[in-house]
């Protein structure tokens, strides 16, 4: 791929190519993803710990990728990626085509420590190896949850104003930002990204064709270019492998330095780090063996064959009744205290509310009417037929007024609900006496006999989901459409 540069000049046998440095940023953007997915899946099975770093993973991550990539870069010339390609950052010397061609050939040493990146010189390319991206993550995440929908509604001809969207008569600091940030992903952010991108493909090209040492507009504000190692990078790097390797057992070491000095803070963390050297190949060597698994027959075929010489007994089943039993009479009844609380525990654990991923509390939400009723297209939440039929996101159908007053939360059958007034869901057990008393009562006696309770705090009104399935509907009213009948 050197070779239109070649055309040009001499051939520069430690800048590398463009494809080069394309696949090194590929696979440092792949990064993020598939740990936050491994991150994921661990979550399911270990909620408790893990909950909290999965929902703060942007934050995590950019930590973490800063204590590694500054040790990469101080100890081996390059980020994590770039050290796996061979690649290293030097300084840009301020000479006519900022080039030495004779001296790296007599004298690679010298040259290799004066074109060495500084400390401040470290902390500018942290900054766009480590702060650019989580910046870029962070408005992207925006972008999607602010300003995504609202450009899609307006793009299919839904509304163009929301009232909800403005300022309040007398706003806090904390709303004027949040509208001023709402503002900017709406109205700026996609010009910004889209000259974020064209800058990115105008560097590239110019770096195709020799014209620019720099293959981001980044790394040439910061006066950084990406280099091939060197023979005298090479040597450095086996050093620094020497000195953070343990000592071999004929070696002499230090009183006290075994195996106690392997596992201090002082050598743990530079053989941690250099390690992850070896874990990335390990990585992708073990995801392709994977692939390999599961789309060959060899892993079916293998299975098959352990399971041939299994003698797997017949199933057993037990609490069928013997046919000869079957026509003789039930017994006797329970007693009607027992009967009632059966009753009233079977129906508790029937139906069981949504619980909020944020709160950990209830959601109020309405049951669905039978389906082989008069009411099957009445709408669930006002229980009248429906008028101005609106759908939800979740594709349920309801009126517009009680859709719309349900995602504002202002809908009376929530207000009331909350305030203990009313008739509840169907799992709602406030309103059932713990000692059996109003066991044999129906609903509406039971809320007659007893007064009211404020649910503030220990129930979610359902305010911006969906009354039926209680989950949040993206955009809040403006997710709402239409439907011809």
């Amino acid at each position: 791929m050197e070779y239109l540069p070649s055309l040009q000049q001499e051939f520069d046998e430690l800048k590398p190519s463009l494809f080069e440095l394309l696949a090194e940023q590929q696979l440092s953007d792949l990064l993020p993803p598939s740990i936050r997915y491994i991150l994921a899946v661990a979550t399911h099975r270990h909620p408790r710990y893990l909950l909290r770093v999965l929902n703060s993973f942007d934050e995590v991550y950019a930590l973490l990728s800063l204590i590694v990539e500054r040790y990469y870069l101080r100890n081996f010339g390059g980020s994590f990626t770039e050290n796996f390609y061979s690649l290293k950052r030097e300084r840009v010397l301020l000479t006519k085509n900022g080039e030495i061609p004779r001296a790296q050939i007599g004298a690679p040493g010298p040259v290799r420590d004066s074109l060495k990146l500084r400390s401040a010189e470290v902390w500018k390319n942290l900054l766009i190896m480590v702060g650019i991206p989580y910046l870029k993550r962070k408005l992207d995440e925006g972008y999607d949850i602010h300003a995504a929908p609202q450009a899609s509604l307006i793009m299919s001809g839904g509304p163009r104003y929301n009232p909800s969207e403005d300022l309040p008569p007398s706003p806090t600091v904390r709303q004027r930002i949040m509208y001023a940030y709402k503002w900017f992903l709406r109205n700026v952010y996609p010009s910004v990204n889209a000259a974020y991108y064209f800058s990115i493909l105008a560097f590239n090209l110019a770096y195709l064709f020799d014209n620019t040492k720099y293959s981001s507009p980044f790394l040439r504000l910061i006066g950084t270019r990406i280099r091939r190692l060197s023979s005298a990078d090479h040597q450095a790097i086996a050093k620094v492998l020497e000195g953070t390797a343990p000592p071999t057992a004929g070696a002499r070491t230090r009183p006290g330095s075994g195996l106690l000095g392997l596992l201090s803070p002082q050598s743990l963390y530079p053989q941690l780090l250099t390690s992850l050297r070896y874990f990335l190949p390990a990585s992708i060597f073990a995801l392709k063996f994977l692939e390999w698994w599961h789309a060959s027959d060899f892993s079916r075929q293998l299975t098959r064959k352990a399971t041939d010489i299994l003698d797997i007994p017949a199933p057993v089943t037990k609490g069928m009744i013997p046919p000869a039993e079957r026509t003789k009479k039930p017994e006797k009844q329970e007693s009607s205290p027992t009967r009632k609380s059966a009753l009233r525990s079977s129906a508790r654990s029937r139906i069981q509310p949504p619980i909020s991923a944020t709160s950990y509390l209830p959601i109020f939400t309405v049951p669905l009417p039978p389906a082989d009723s008069d009411a099957a297209s009445a709408c669930p939440v006002c229980l009248n037929p429906l008028t101005n039929p609106t759908a939800c996101q979740t594709g349920y159908v309801y009126c517009y007024v009680c859709i719309f007053h349900w995602l504002n939360g202002e809908h009376q059958r929530q207000l009331d609900f909350m305030n203990g007034e009313g008739a509840g869901a169907a799992w709602e057990d406030d309103f059932v006496d713990e000692e059996g008393a109003d066991a044999d009562k129906t609903d509406d006696t039971k809320l007659a006999s007893r007064p009211g309770k404020s649910r503030q705090g220990k129930w979610e009104s359902g305010k911006g989901r969906c009354p039926v399935t209680g989950r949040r509907v993206l955009g809040g009213t403006e997710g709402l459409r239409r439907v011809l009948v």
